[in-house]
């Protein structure tokens, strides 16, 4: 049983300063790092298995690349003066449909981490103005400024990766990674 809350079970407060686009910015930046060290070293059978009939470690990586397009349309929501952000699917046929066990996951990885720095470089040049522009979530029917759908993005990112190091733990049988201090 999965210790990581379901995503749609979240519920989210936005009382930090406009002033933290940079730090989301280099959170949202280094989720392709994050991602990289998490899968490196493992199987393709520990990659590509499913637990409980959920994702595998695969289709977690495949889901966040498969969700960037959503996070640039919002983004030029945000730009546009947009009053309601573009909804999300649901049931994620997307990922569904994608097949990403039967992919290579060097190919995921590298086209996530081509989109996701194409997002941090759209946003790396904006006034800071632009980060205080506000639309309705579908979802969630709360107002969020560009600098909460940041936010939005990196806890959605942090929550597939909490996801991905369960399934990665189990796959090696619950051991961690142990560190020796000199």
């Amino acid at each position: 049983m999965s210790e990581v809350l379901a995503w749609f079970e979240r519920k989210f407060t936005f009382e930090f300063p406009v002033e933290l686009y940079a730090n989301l910015r280099t959170r949202l930046r280094g989720t392709t790092a994050r991602l990289d060290e998490l899968l490196r070293g493992l199987s393709r059978d520990a990659l590509t298995r499913q637990v409980e009939g959920k994702w595998s470690i695969q289709e977690n990586t495949g889901h966040l690349l498969d969700t960037e397009e959503l996070w640039h349309r919002r983004v030029e929501e945000y730009l546009a003066g947009a009053t309601e952000l573009s909804p999300a699917d649901l049931t994620n046929r997307k990922t569904h449909q994608a097949q990403h066990n039967r992919r290579a996951t060097t190919e995921i990885l590298q086209e996530f981490r081509v989109a996701r720095l194409r997002l941090v470089a759209r946003l790396e040049n904006l006034p800071r103005d632009a980060f205080a522009r506000v639309a309705l979530h579908p979802r969630l029917r709360m107002p969020m400024r560009l600098v909460d759908h940041m936010y939005f993005i990196a806890e959605h990112d942090d929550h597939h990766l909490a996801r991905i190091w369960e399934l990665r733990r189990a796959s090696l049988g619950g051991s961690t990674v142990t560190i020796e201090l000199r």
